[in-house]
């Protein structure tokens, strides 16, 4: 399976442009995932030096991605005219998810046995590794 993840405020907090603290067992899931022969794609609004940050800072930690901000290691828009940021990935992990981030423990056990957000939820078995902040309420939200 391939699996798109963000970085800051899904690997580690928020602190960009900086690199923030590691989100609770963020590191350990992902290698978990590459043992369980997952294809990881780092996905982040961070370009340039900032990307290359990123990387590194997950490569020290024994976490090495497919493919960063692109479907596969050699796209470009040479070989593909249609290139484009929005990745072909089949799950993404990301704290802007509706409903915010699960804690890493329930993203893998929802990887591994092909559970579904409303399996987790009517099991009660989630808990949000990083807490939504509380947004600012306008007309349209109920």
């Amino acid at each position: 399976m391939t699996i798109a993840v963000d970085f800051d405020g899904t690997i580690v907090t928020h602190k960009y442009p900086a690199i923030g603290e590691e989100l609770p067992f963020a590191v350990d899931t992902l290698k978990m995932l590459q043992n369980d022969h997952h294809k990881l794609i780092l996905w982040s609004v961070r370009e340039g030096k900032l990307l290359d940050e990123a990387v590194q800072w997950c490569k020290e930690r024994g976490v090495e991605f497919y493919a960063v901000n692109k479907d596969y290691p050699e796209e470009t828009t040479d070989n593909n005219p249609h290139f484009s940021r929005k990745l072909k990935a089949d799950i993404f992990i990301d704290d802007r998810n509706l409903g915010g981030l699960p804690d890493w423990g329930t993203i893998y056990r929802m990887i591994k046995h092909k559970q579904k957000w409303n399996d987790v939820i009517e099991h009660g078995d989630h808990h949000l590794a990083y807490p939504q902040q509380p947004r600012k309420k306008h007309w349209w939200n109920f």
